[in-house]
Order: structure tokens, then sequence, then C-alpha cells
């Protein structure tokens, strides 16, 4: 049975809570990445995503050079062990109702997996989110991450 560590990212780009969103803007684009996971006084708070960037800031039309991370960041972070199984990681991803966890080990971020990273190369779980899917009340946006990828 596959794990989270077999198809996880390990290159986690990370970003401070004080950061305004400018900064973490220009970061991701720089990085060419959809999200930020959030420190906060040495601890990983929250995440930081395109998604929230738009619905937080873009559509209420907040200065995103004094507007802090942490003031729009998603939170509490949703974490998930490297040694877990992928059904484990969708159940939970459905369950909180979030595309991407964060992998912890130890206390420590060892990286990021995304219901996309799973359902691009994982045959053999597109009838387990299918189920799953069936099962629950999603938001549009999980929804058409499961048209796209699994029907």
């Amino acid at each position: 049975m596959w794990k989270v560590k077999d198809v996880m990212i390990t290159n986690v780009v990370t970003v401070d809570a004080g950061v305004n969103i400018r900064q973490a803007v220009d970061r991701m684009n720089n990085h060419e990445i959809g999200c930020l996971v959030v420190q906060e006084k040495g601890h990983f708070a929250g995440i930081l995503t395109e998604r929230d960037v738009l619905r937080r800031i873009v559509a209420k039309a907040r200065n995103p050079e004094k507007t802090l991370v942490g003031d729009v960041m998603s939170k509490p972070l949703t974490v998930v062990d490297p040694e877990a199984s992928l059904e484990e990681a969708v159940k939970l991803m459905f369950e909180k109702q979030v595309k991407k966890l964060t992998v912890v080990k130890d206390k420590k971020l060892v990286g990021l997996v995304t219901m996309t990273d799973i359902a691009r190369g994982q045959s053999e779980m597109i009838k387990y989110i299918e189920r799953l899917a069936a099962k629950y009340n999603l938001p549009k946006r999980m929804q058409k991450v499961v048209r796209y990828y699994v029907a």
C-alpha cells in the first residue's frame, strides 16, 4: 500500500506570519507554487494558499502591503504523518475539507501532500476517492479536483 511519503513533496517553502501579503505572493511567484506553510513564533501555525489571497485580500479589496499573512492564513494546520496510507490522507482531506496536508514527523515539517498529488498518480485510489466523494457534501473547489482527476 502506498504511503504519504511516496507522493509528498519535500521542498516545502515557508513564510513568517508577520510578513505582508505582497511579500508572500512574491515568494509564491518566485518558487512557482500555490501555497506557503506559515510559521509563527517558531511553530507552524497555518497555510497561505492562492485561494486565501483571492478570497481574503482581492475579493475584499484589502491592501496587500498592509495585511499580514497571519491575518488571512488558513488555520489550524491539518497535518498527516509520512507513514500514513494514502487512504488515510484522502479521508482526512475530505473530513477537514482541505486539498493540502502538511506532513509532519517528530514535530518537524518534512513535506506537503495535495489531493492533486495523490489523484494524479494513484489509479488504485480512484475508486476510494469516488466512494468518499459520494459520501461527503464537498465544496465546489474539491468537487472540481475529483471531477477533473478522478472521474
